[in-house]
């Protein structure tokens, strides 16, 4: 079993180069914030992970909180995504295998999947048009099936209309209790 020096050492390891190479210092405060970001495996809004941080050190300000965000992006252990609901959530990236996200209008349930399908598509279609893939990014909208049931009247947006939607995360619950 690991200890709590052990627990994402790697990760830490990673912030202090990068840190260090932008000519910052490594503090307690920002290695909580690693900590308490990589101890969930949630979608968050930098204001998430700030009310996460403030429970266990009142004095981070959410300025600290979003500056961090941005050095874990910029090291390569966070990556920004964005569901339609014109927030940036935060995930993990480090160490963690590509997915794609679907969405759901309704509830705002976000489910993370790979397809090996889709990954081959986008490959062959790059390869036809001579280009070179260096990432992307895929965000399908619709109504979950736990929605679909509770209601079959939901109507649909029309076809190309921006899609409404507020995203929930679990973190964002327990700031609303």
């Amino acid at each position: 079993m690991s200890t709590a020096n052990e627990k994402f050492a790697a990760e830490k390891e990673i912030l202090l180069k990068h840190i260090q190479s932008s000519g910052l210092r490594r503090t307690a405060q920002r290695d909580l914030i690693l900590e308490i970001f990589l101890s969930t495996e949630d979608h968050l809004t930098s204001e998430d992970l700030y009310w996460l941080v403030h429970k266990q050190d009142p004095t981070i300000g959410n300025t600290t909180v979003y500056r961090t965000l941005k050095l874990l992006t910029e090291a390569g252990l966070a990556r920004e995504v964005r569901f339609g609901d014109n927030k940036t959530y935060y995930e993990h990236h480090y160490d963690h295998e590509h997915h794609d996200h679907l969405i759901c209008t309704v509830c705002g349930k976000v489910t993370e999947f790979f397809s090996q399908d889709i990954e081959s598509l986008q490959e062959e279609i790059a390869e036809k048009r001579g280009f070179t893939l260096s990432h992307h990014s895929l965000r399908m909208w619709g109504v979950c099936s736990t929605c679909q049931k509770a209601d079959a009247d939901i109507e649909m947006p029309p076809s190309g209309a921006q899609p409404r939607v507020r995203v929930k995360t679990a973190v964002g619950e327990q700031m609303a209790s």
